[in-house]
């Protein structure tokens, strides 16, 4: 029996149905497009890198990502413009000095500043196991692990016990993670708990440094995490002159990404 179903034809057509897909899933796979609208895999190469250049999605090894990637698994996010998020890892890492204490939010962004950093002896205080794991047997390193109520896809610890812990340090930096920067909504997360979080990061510090890359800019999550004018210095790999008007530090790191 043959189905009624109409296949796309045309190339906006298909476009059309991979950015809804992706909207839904959050990452999509050639093979998986190809076969669902009979087209060959170098035509949906094609649509995948045309709507990469219009910065709908990041193309990967065999398929797409949303650039919005908050509810992708680390592991995915991790994969979202890599070279990117380790210039910035590195160019955060510069900004520390010996002897200053460090709170170091869970994601894929921060395990890049954190396995750049350097400086001994330091003081680290952070909410992700991934992170620990790095120091755990470092003489310099004063590691503190916040405590808290596990979540398996964000790879992080959140809740009343972590912002409890949290109210209880003070630290030189604090540096959270941002889902989303948007000039007049500051920065924002997909959710509550993360979102408390992370002020409660920003609470126990002296300064603030958020780290995002490209794909974060002008997009807005649900959860407010700080205003501008609570942030000392962004480090993004394009450069910002609008929110340095506004008085943030923005630190430019290039990126390595083709």
């Amino acid at each position: 029996m043959k189905s009624n179903k109409i296949l796309p034809r045309f190339g906006e057509e298909r476009r059309a149905v991979i950015l809804k897909m992706l909207r839904r899933n959050g990452r999509i796979e050639v093979l998986d497009l190809a076969r669902l609208m009979k087209v060959s895999e170098h035509t949906v190469r094609r649509d995948l890198l045309d709507l990469q250049s219009q910065g709908h999605l990041h193309k990967t090894h065999g398929g797409a990502v949303a650039i919005d990637t908050a509810r992708l698994d680390f592991p995915a996010r991790a994969g979202v413009l890599a070279g990117a998020k380790d210039a910035i890892g590195r160019a955060a890492a510069a900004l520390i000095e010996p002897g200053q204490t460090v709170i170091l939010d869970a994601g894929s962004t921060s395990m890049s500043m954190a396995r750049a950093l350097s400086v001994r002896p330091l003081t680290l205080i952070t909410n992700s196991l991934d992170i620990a794991a790095l120091f755990d047997r470092d003489a310099g390193v004063q590691l503190v692990v916040t405590g808290g109520a596990w979540q398996p896809q964000a790879r992080a610890l959140w809740g009343p016990g972590t912002r409890d812990m949290l109210a209880s340090c003070r630290a030189d930096w604090a540096v959270p993670g941002a889902c989303a920067i948007d000039l007049r909504m500051g920065v924002t997360a997909a959710h509550e708990a993360d979102a408390a979080t992370k002020r409660a990061m920003i609470g126990s510090a002296a300064r603030t440094l958020v780290l995002a890359d490209h794909s974060k800019m002008g997009n807005v999550s649900p959860f407010a995490v700080a205003r501008w004018q609570d942030v000392d210095t962004l480090v993004i790999d394009r450069p910002w002159p609008e929110l340095e008007v506004l008085g943030v530090n923005v630190r430019v790191a290039p990126a390595t990404d083709p």
